[in-house]
């Protein structure tokens, strides 16, 4: 058993997760040690905790366009390592999902991005990533991601979600600039 898989039991075990293991839910997260690039994310969705595929979904085809990916680059756990802020759909809230629960990325993140060494970039989508891996820096999530090309190795971006959606209309120079850079940064990073 490889570290990662260990660290996924481990994960999977915890008191804290056992209502996941009760109704089937498996921590979702993809890794390799051989990881390129990390996408730092929320917390997986509905539809891709029950595929047990990580942005399986509208925002997942968004992204990936976004980071200039193949589907079979994306998926391919030795060139991109995908590590939500939580491992579990944390549930329905009014508006969207409800947020990774507090706690869990301190726990479980150190760990786990020990055993990515070959990363290049990191790739933090939406805001709790930025809140985490920027602690401070931005008070707003346009400012953070605004500044993306000033954080290399870090790259803050606007989550693909459609409730995004407005913020990306009031926003046209991400797709504009910040979208084009952020491609460029992920071939170097896979090159």
């Amino acid at each position: 058993m490889s570290a990662i898989d260990e660290l996924r039991a481990a994960v999977s075990a915890h008191p804290d997760n056992a209502w996941a293991r009760e109704i089937g839910y498996e921590p979702l997260f993809v890794a390799s040690p051989e990881a390129r690039v990390l996408l730092i994310s929320q917390a997986p969705g509905r539809r891709a905790q029950e595929s047990g595929i990580p942005f399986d979904d509208p925002s997942g085809r968004l992204l990936r366009s976004w980071l200039g990916t193949t589907d079979e680059e994306f998926y391919d756990p030795t060139k991109l390592a995908t590590v939500p802020m939580d491992f579990y759909y944390p549930g329905k809230a009014r508006s969207g999902d409800l947020p990774p629960r507090r706690g869990f990325a301190e726990r479980w993140h150190p760990p786990l991005l020990s055993l990515l060494t070959e990363v290049r970039l990191t790739v933090l989508v939406g805001s709790y990533a930025q809140r985490r891996y920027l602690p401070g820096r931005y008070t707003t999530l346009t400012a953070a991601v605004r500044a993306a090309p000033d954080h290399d190795p870090l790259f803050p971006i606007v989550h693909p979600s459609p409730l995004a959606g407005v913020w990306r209309r009031r926003n046209p120079w991400f797709e504009e600039e910040t979208v084009p850079l952020l491609a460029a940064r992920v071939r170097s990073a896979l090159a």
